[in-house]
């Protein structure tokens, strides 16, 4: 069974800084950054350059966001009602 892990754990395994990852996906380093950081899922072409650069499939990569994403507009749970 193929193990899955995150793009960062990834890194450590293959041992490659963010900047050589940069260069071989051929993308921009505050987007893989983001991708790194779980802030930000890559379209299908970013996870099959990530993948690729890390000689790894895209579906054993987990992508997708680890960070709770923050509502910071609206009145959130208090919506229809005025402030």
């Amino acid at each position: 069974m193929s193990q899955i892990r995150t793009l960062s754990e990834w890194m450590l395994n293959k041992e490659l800084p963010l900047a050589q990852l940069v260069e071989a996906a051929a993308l921009d380093k505050r987007v893989v950054e983001a991708i790194a950081q779980g802030r930000y899922t890559p379209s299908p072409e970013q996870r099959r350059r990530i993948a690729t650069a890390l000689g790894v499939e895209p579906d054993r990569i987990a992508w997708g966001h680890s960070a709770q994403v923050e509502h910071i507009q609206g009145h959130g749970a208090q919506f229809g009602r005025s402030p």
